[in-house]
């Protein structure tokens, strides 16, 4: 390409044909009608955009400082879909399609990404997210083993990436009030903490009968699989929530709804260390004991009718026990000190999200941070491998080892298919 030099005249006409010429300059790109100027947006892609992702999609595209650019699946429908999605709420159609997710974490303008793939991707993910400079947002359970749950908090902290785990209960006022009581002694000194599984079982995960692979531009069973154990197709296992996750066990709702409930109870005691004492369940409830003696009780029945994932902390002069419906019960009303707490019923995502980009812009930790997440799902992890094994456990959070037991020891991890590692 040649360069061509102005004579003065000339330049001086293109000058003043510029100064009197009108620029026009959308609102947007100024931050005007509710929109953030481009400096202030937040760039994020989604990976694994289902039915649980699609939801936690919905909340970032509400947030007037998010520009949905990319979207990965192994499905092309679904790649299509969110496409659409994105294009109609930003007025274009750049969002770009991608059906490996090494091609989206690669490109530069991306900030952020939320990760809301089956559970056996999550850890690895994630991982490989932190090193291409992404900020994470992971549905949960966020890893399937100990190791991974370790592996991950220490890339995050390498990496200095933003992580927040799906544990959007962390950001709804009446679970927030709940743990606070529990936290600064509104409560005395805590004896008990209740968290809720949907169910506490650990089984093997199963193969299906083999039927014809789809064209992997359509369906790409390879890339579905991933780190998990090789298996044939079968539509039936596409959308298998639970699959391959926990250590080879399924994990039951020990892993599923326990990481959401557990997570709530780590939070009332100030999220330390988890429980070093895993005993397997008996009379429908599994006790995990912390250093200091305080339980961690796993309970299936029993609950006060207050919603899905209810906890319960009872300390030494009060308890107080809430759910999704927004209500709590309290042991007196004196704990509530004339405070007004709101009740929002369900499990909306929108206010984790936004306290994640939030952080993102700031680098703060977000309430579902890497530190949290992992001793959450240590608890979970430990817990179901005393289910498996059928008799106590005793975990040491200096080690990371179970304490002079090698057959839980090797539950620890699980070996991954290549290529894939943390």
């Amino acid at each position: 390409m040649t360069v061509r030099s102005l004579s003065r005249r000339h330049f001086l006409a293109a000058g003043s044909a510029a100064a009197i010429a009108p620029v026009v300059i959308p609102g947007s790109a100024l931050g005007l009608d509710g929109a953030a100027a481009p400096s202030e947006r937040i760039v994020v892609g989604g990976i694994g955009i289902g039915r649980r992702g699609g939801h936690v999609l919905g909340s970032f595209l509400e947030q007037p400082d998010v520009r949905f650019a990319a979207v990965c699946d192994i499905k092309e429908a679904r790649r299509t879909a969110v496409k659409k999605m994105a294009d109609t709420k930003h007025g274009d159609d750049r969002c770009t399609m991608h059906r490996d997710f090494r091609e989206l974490l690669d490109l530069q303008h991306i900030d952020a990404v939320l990760i809301a793939t089956g559970p056996n991707w999550h850890g690895t993910m994630s991982a490989h997210a932190a090193r291409a400079g992404k900020d994470i947002y992971c549905e949960k359970p966020c890893t399937k083993t100990i190791a991974q749950s370790l592996a991950l908090r220490d890339i995050i902290r390498r990496t200095g990436r933003v992580f927040q785990a799906g544990t959007q209960r962390r950001n709804l006022p009446h679970f927030a009030f709940a743990c606070e009581l529990a936290r600064t002694g509104r409560l005395g000194e805590m004896r008990r903490l209740y968290a809720h599984p949907a169910g506490m079982q650990a089984a093997m995960s199963g193969w299906l009968p083999a039927e014809p692979a789809p064209d992997p531009k359509e369906v790409d069973w390879e890339l579905y699989l991933g780190p998990a154990a090789w298996r044939p197709f079968n539509p039936r296992l596409l959308d298998g929530f639970n699959f391959e996750k926990g250590g080879g066990l399924v994990g039951g709702g020990v892993l599923e709804w326990g990481s959401h409930c557990v997570d709530l109870c780590q939070w009332a005691v100030n999220d330390r260390p988890p429980p070093v004492e895993y005993a397997p369940p008996r009379d429908g409830q599994i006790v995990a004991r912390y250093d200091d003696g305080v339980e961690l009780v796993f309970r299936e029945q029993g609950w006060i009718p207050l919603g899905s994932c209810p906890v319960r902390f009872e300390g030494e002069t009060g308890w107080v026990e809430t759910g999704d419906s927004g209500k709590f019960v309290l042991s007196s009303p004196d704990l509530l000190a004339g405070r007004k707490v709101a009740k929002i019923g369900g499990y909306p995502a929108t206010f984790h999200v936004r306290d994640f980009l939030d952080c993102v812009k700031t680098r703060a930790k977000p309430k579902g941070n890497e530190e949290a997440a992992c001793n959450a799902h240590i608890a979970c992890h430990a817990a179901n491998v005393a289910i498996a094994l059928g008799r106590p456990v005793r975990y040491d959070n200096a080690t990371n080892r179970f304490v002079g037991d090698e057959e839980a020891n090797r539950l620890l991890s699980e070996a991954c298919r290549e290529p894939w590692r943390m």
